[in-house]
């Protein structure tokens, strides 16, 4: 008794270990076979599993070392307004945020951020308005230098400097959290380059903006008027450029897209990039994003197998792992990853709209690859692989039969799961009697007009008009 497509036997026991598969009816007739069934316990390997640990509260300050600049300070304000419930970890969050904040010259943030945290860390975090004014007045101070001297570089046309002046301006607003006026900047910057790396610069400031801004249709497009230059991509460029893309194809939802970019980037990106995303995300977004999309094959040659992105993988051994375990068929081990990283993906910035559906996608493939192999499965088996009852599990199936992502029906009565089978048999006669007539009507086509050529026929009805 085989299941269907004969799947190779370690892989029958690897899902058998994980909630038991009840191989009935293996002739396709419908109905039960007296042979007895698979029963999960008499197997047991929990010798060979790995024990997984209960999830663990994010540790904010390793999280916030990951990044730098704006990203950091916008991720950690993120995190303590997901965290109104969690007093200790919202403050940290703030905390850290402040001490950010503190490093630059961005004082509306500040005082935002002085008003969240209400005197709760003490009078160190009190408004400072000594240094508020201190670094308006230097910016205001600033500000008219460089009016002054972009308008000394257009009043002598010198384009390299006019460039410079502008690029300036951005890099002033974007301190100060002026960012729609950071963008206008950097783009004007576009009339004035002169060479390939310059359009590169301008684009990867524009897309640094159009991500803190939102904007991911601007990211986009300057992604890819960065590509046309591909002779002045250095490989960390290129891997910054694909990483912008991958951020834009998840914000769209285009999972498929978001994976293969992330999947693309190149090992040489490190920590250059953390005034956007940090390698860790990179493995967490590629690999969530490819589990949801990706067929098995896909996941194998693309995921599995990709030696560069291994690299991402092995710094976060969660994902990697639960990567493993979903093509492994390892699911109620896989599930219990995804559980325990739910609540910190929920955390995360760019992800957190994205985490439900990327969740049920990968559970409903789990589902469909669980069953696909085998001409009937025990309901209950089935549920205590997915942790769920019965009748939820039933409710889930029926979703993806309607959805026709499963060929199948379910008893439930018996509380099992029949795959509907085409009769392979009868399918293959009528193709070859299809083919037949199809070649029968061909050779009679063929023979009609060269009957026709041969007695001249349309020669002698035009003579006689």
């Amino acid at each position: 008794m085989e299941p269907e497509g004969s799947p190779s036997r370690p892989m029958i026991d690897e899902i058998h270990s994980n909630g038991g598969i009840n191989l009935c009816d293996g002739d396709g007739d419908g109905d039960v076979d007296d042979e007895p069934s698979i029963d999960a316990s008499t197997t047991t390997t929990t010798n060979n599993r790995r024990i997984i640990s209960s999830g663990e509260q994010l540790d904010v300050e390793a999280y916030g070392g990951l990044y730098q600049g704006r990203t950091k300070i916008m991720r950690l304000l993120f995190i303590a307004e997901s965290c109104e419930g969690n007093p200790a970890m919202r403050l940290e969050a703030l905390r850290m945020a402040h001490d950010e904040i503190k490093k630059g010259e961005n004082t509306q943030l500040y005082r935002e951020v002085v008003q969240k945290i209400d005197g709760k860390l003490g009078s160190n975090y009190d408004m400072d308005s000594t240094w508020c004014d201190s670094v308006d007045r230097r910016a205001d101070q600033k500000k008219e230098k460089l009016e002054n001297e972009l308008n000394a570089y257009r009043t002598n046309l010198i384009k390299e400097s006019i460039r410079m002046g502008y690029n300036d301006f951005g890099d002033f607003y974007y301190a100060h959290g002026a960012l729609g006026d950071a963008f206008k900047s950097y783009v004007r910057t576009r009339d004035y380059c002169t060479t390939s790396k310059h359009i590169i610069h301008m684009c990867l400031s524009a897309i640094l903006v159009s991500i803190e801004m939102g904007q991911f249709t601007h990211v986009t497009s300057y992604v890819s008027k960065a590509e046309q230059s591909p002779e002045a991509l250095d490989p960390i460029t290129a891997a910054k450029l694909r990483c912008a893309a991958g951020l834009a194809h998840l914000e769209a939802k285009k999972y498929k897209l978001a994976a293969r970019k992330f999947l693309e980037t190149g090992s040489e990106l490190g920590s250059h990039y953390n005034e956007v995303i940090a390698p860790q995300d990179v493995a967490t977004y590629g690999g969530l994003c490819a589990l949801a999309s990706f067929d098995r094959a896909e996941l194998k040659s693309k995921v599995i197998d990709n030696v560069n992105f291994r690299n991402f993988l092995e710094l976060v051994p969660e994902v990697r792992e639960l990567i493993n375990d979903f093509y492994s068929s390892h699911y109620a081990s896989c599930l219990d990853y995804l559980g325990n990283l739910k609540a910190n993906l929920l955390l995360d910035i760019h992800l957190h709209d994205h985490v439900e559906t990327l969740y049920d996608q990968i559970r409903n493939k789990a589902l469909i690859q669980y069953t696909h192999p085998f001409v009937s499965v025990d309901l209950q088996m089935m549920a205590n692989a997915f942790k769920t009852s019965v009748a939820g599990l039933e409710k889930e199936l029926e979703a993806l039969i309607t959805d026709d992502q499963i060929q199948a029906r379910i008893d439930s009565h018996n509380k099992i799961l029949y795959a509907r089978h085409a009769d392979q048999r009868n399918a293959t006669f009528q193709r070859v009697l299809q083919t037949g007539n199809e070649f029968d009507r061909d050779v009679r086509s063929m023979l009609l007009r060269a009957n026709l050529i041969k007695h001249e026929y349309n020669l002698r009805a035009a003579r006689k008009h």
